[in-house]
């Protein structure tokens, strides 16, 4: 049973911790790290291990208010093809400045909304890709759906480039809501969008759902739960939504009054999750669910369970490689990302330099605490001894945590024989406790709520 109470003492309802999709988090990267490092580290890469590819697309046919992701509206397709002309000399780039024998095992397509791109466009940008790199044979190729900016002929054209995976962005069916966040979305034409997709052979689909939405209560969210599960997802994705209008300016249009509090939120987290686990799904990390026999579940199960900036993956890749506005790249020396401006990213590549403007170079010390806290997100625990044995001294800090965090919250984790373990009652505490590993984390930072 949970113990609310207790949850709540631990601070669950009032901190605001990162999501930890990357270590350290995207607010600490800086301009000492820019183009110069990304052409050294790219062109570092081991050949003997393939890479993983992203692409965004930052332009959507509507601006939905809840979201926080870097991209803008637009009327006509006249800016989205003057950047994809830009986006494929990036790729050239990527091309002339690779190893030779560089393979590619995973591609996504994020956005903004990858599917505002016409036939034709997408036609182009898979083909300059796989003449860009090699496909591994065991390839994965994700796109990021919109089924109001998606038709038939653009799924066949995706599916002919080589996408096997498809991520539906839902978030709440209840039309209340839908209003509230400027994202009107009827249910049959997502239905119509999954069988287009499984029509034309897409080995699995992900569903994505958001919580804590505007004027969302628990009923609203169960319907919603309840359709998205007749549409038999292989995967889904259950946000928060992360209330942050000093970042995301559109956010101001949601009214803060129409969010539901902290514990009402925890509620909704919860009932959702059982729901999908009565279907046989199982849970995955803090936030996501799938088929146990999905890729995600087996990785889970078998502990090849990886976190980045799209979430949970079994992507095992040592180097994802970002191109496009906004999009950030993590070789094993650390993180870089493209201009977010993509006026700024535009001139960079057109004047054939490299868009890299702010980055992170990665330390032992860095690189074992990023390690520590995506095992914690992944797996709930920490083997200290198999830290110490591939960092050496570097991860006595992190032995040092454990203790601390052992202290600090003595009823949801446990560190016995070297493991530091999250109890099944301190899940939901997942955030809090990585961020006591974080050497960055200072209660100035503005963050999401950890619920």
């Amino acid at each position: 049973m949970t113990d609310l109470i207790a949850l709540t003492q631990a601070g669950l309802f009032e901190k605001n911790v990162p999501r930890y999709t990357s270590y350290p988090t995207a607010p600490h990267f800086h301009a000492e790290v820019g183009r110069s490092h990304f052409a050294d580290w790219l062109g570092a890469l081991d050949t003997s291990k393939p890479v993983s590819l992203y692409i965004h697309i930052p332009f959507c046919e509507r601006l939905c208010w809840f979201c926080a992701c870097r991209t803008q509206g637009v009327t006509t397709l006249s800016p989205v093809a003057a950047y994809l002309e830009v986006l494929l000399a990036e790729i050239a780039m990527f091309k002339a400045q690779k190893p030779e024998g560089l393979k590619l095992a995973r591609l996504h397509f994020g956005g903004g909304s990858p599917t505002i791109l016409s036939p034709d466009m997408i036609r182009n940008l898979t083909t300059a890709i796989r003449d860009a790199i090699e496909f591994d044979e065991n390839y994965e190729f994700s796109v990021e759906i919109d089924p109001t900016a998606c038709n038939d002929e653009k799924i066949a054209a995706l599916a002919k480039g080589g996408m096997n995976r498809a991520s539906i962005g839902v978030q709440d069916f209840n039309e209340r809501v839908q209003g509230a966040i400027g994202r009107p979305q009827g249910f049959d034409l997502t239905k119509s969008t999954v069988d287009s997709l499984r029509r034309h052979g897409i080995e699995s689909v992900n569903i994505d759902m958001v919580y804590g939405l505007p004027y969302q209560d628990l009923e609203a969210l169960q319907n919603t739960v309840a359709q998205v599960i007749s549409l038999s997802p292989d995967r889904v994705a259950l946000f928060g939504y992360a209330h942050v209008p000093w970042m995301a300016k559109r956010q101001k249009m949601i009214p803060e009054e129409s969010l539901a509090p902290p514990e009402a939120r925890f509620e909704q987290a919860m009932t959702a999750a059982e729901m999908f686990t009565q279907t046989g799904m199982m849970e995955i990390g803090i936030d996501h669910f799938a088929k146990p026999e999905d890729s995600l579940a087996i990785a889970a199960k078998n502990g090849g369970l990886r976190r980045n900036f799209q979430g949970y993956t079994d992507d095992r890749c040592s180097a994802l490689i970002g191109l496009g506005a906004s999009s950030i790249s993590r070789f094993p020396q650390g993180y870089i990302q493209n201009n977010a401006a993509t006026t700024t990213y535009l001139k960079s590549i057109k004047s054939g330099e490299w868009s890299a403007a702010r980055g992170f170079a990665l330390g032992p010390a860095d690189q074992v605490r990023s390690r520590a806290i995506e095992v914690l997100m992944c797996d709930f625990e920490v083997d200290i001894a198999a830290l110490e044995a591939e960092y050496g001294s570097f991860a006595k800090p992190v032995r040092a945590d454990c203790k601390r965090m052992a202290k600090t919250y003595p009823d949801f984790v446990s560190f016995h024989n070297d493991t530091f373990t999250i109890l099944d009652a301190g899940r939901p505490l997942t955030r809090i406790i990585a961020s006591g590993f974080d050497a960055f984390n200072a209660p100035n930072h503005r963050h999401s709520r950890a619920i």
